[in-house]
Parts: C-alpha cells; sequence; structure tokens
C-alpha cells in the first residue's frame, strides 16, 4: 500500500511534528494542551491567545495554566474575549516589555482539570495507541494519529508493516470502542484499505 502524497496530508503531518501537545504518544498526559501564546496587546501586560480547546470556558481568571516544554506555572490575572480567541493578562507578566520572548508558546492544563465527556466521546490521548480490528478480530494496527479535517476526525492506522491508512472517524466505519481495554473494532468500507 503507498502512502497518501497530496500536499494537505504532507501540511498535516508537518504541523503535527510541530506542535506540542503536552501528551506522550500513547499514556496519559500529564498536561493537556489548551491555547496558544501569540503577541503581546496593549501596555497593560495582556497577550493573544489563540484556543486549542473546546472548552474555551475553562481557561478562567484565577486559574493555573504551564507555559512551554518546560511547564513554567502561570497564573491568569484577567481574561476577556478578543476576536476568535482570548486576551489574557498573567500575573508573572505585569506589562508589555515582561512579555518579550513568550510568542507561540503552547499553555497547558494539568490532565486532571480535563472536563467530563458525554458518552461516545473520547479525548484524543485515550484513542491514540488503541489496537484497531475489522469486525471478524483480525488485527488491523494501531491508531497512531488523528487528523482533525473539520468535517470529522481521520483515524491514522499504522501496520506491523509500518505503512498507514487512514479511516474517517464515523459511525458507518467505527463500531465500538473499548478505552479500558485500549481496543477499537472498525468496518473497512471499500477503499479505505
Amino acid at each position: 500500500m503507498s502512502k497518501p502524497q497530496n500536499s494537505s496530508r504532507r501540511r498535516f503531518a508537518a504541523r503535527r511534528r510541530q506542535k506540542h501537545t503536552g501528551s506522550p504518544k500513547i499514556s496519559e498526559p500529564d498536561f493537556i494542551l489548551v491555547a496558544t501564546l501569540r503577541r503581546p496587546h496593549g501596555l497593560r501586560g495582556e497577550v493573544q491567545v489563540s484556543l486549542d480547546t473546546d472548552f474555551p470556558e475553562r481557561i478562567q481568571v484565577g486559574d493555573r495554566l504551564y507555559m512551554g516544554e518546560d511547564f513554567q506555572p502561570l497564573t491568569i490575572s484577567s481574561r476577556r474575549i478578543h476576536a476568535d480567541g482570548l486576551l489574557l493578562g498573567f500575573e508573572e507578566f505585569p506589562d508589555r516589555d515582561s512579555l518579550a520572548g513568550i510568542r507561540n508558546q503552547p499553555l497547558f492544563v494539568e490532565a486532571g482539570n480535563r472536563p467530563e465527556l458525554a458518552d461516545g466521546q473520547y479525548y484524543h490521548h485515550q484513542l491514540i495507541g488503541m489496537q484497531v480490528s475489522d469486525e471478524e478480530g483480525q488485527d488491523l494496527g494501531v491508531l497512531s494519529e488523528i487528523l482533525n479535517t473539520g468535517a470529522n476526525d481521520v483515524y491514522v492506522v499504522r501496520t506491523s508493516e509500518d505503512e498507514e491508512f487512514l479511516l474517517p472517524a464515523i459511525k458507518d466505519v467505527v463500531l465500538e470502542i473499548d478505552v479500558a481495554a485500549k481496543r477499537m473494532r472498525v468496518h473497512l468500507l471499500p477503499g479505505l484499505r
């Protein structure tokens, strides 16, 4: 099986390699990415933040976030909505000058602070590393990555031959997910493999 060679696939791969999520590839994460610092805004030490969470309400004044790959703790001192993200102020950065050098830094929360999801919804770290099998129980490979495409997620399954194929995360394909057993049972539609 050949690997897809289209440019959107390459862009997804490049972004995956560059973006630090705070999570190990397979095990339970210690931190979860929720936002990315962008550029200073105004003179009072606020910074524009792009959101990387489906739960922006979890980011509130007084909350503790962790910045960068060394997880430097920061306490939110102000919060307001701005464009499609937020403007945040931090106790550790009282003015614009103190924000020098923090552009494009990831912001994390501790994994224990994540909201509960409804039945049938899963965090990506719960799915990565799952053994994927077909309806007859034949092992297909391991779910190695999840691509966000807009319409639905796409699961990247890596075979034992170190090849990969893509599965759309839709009900017609994904039949069963057992988080405790780290197993996923799927129906392969024609042309998926």
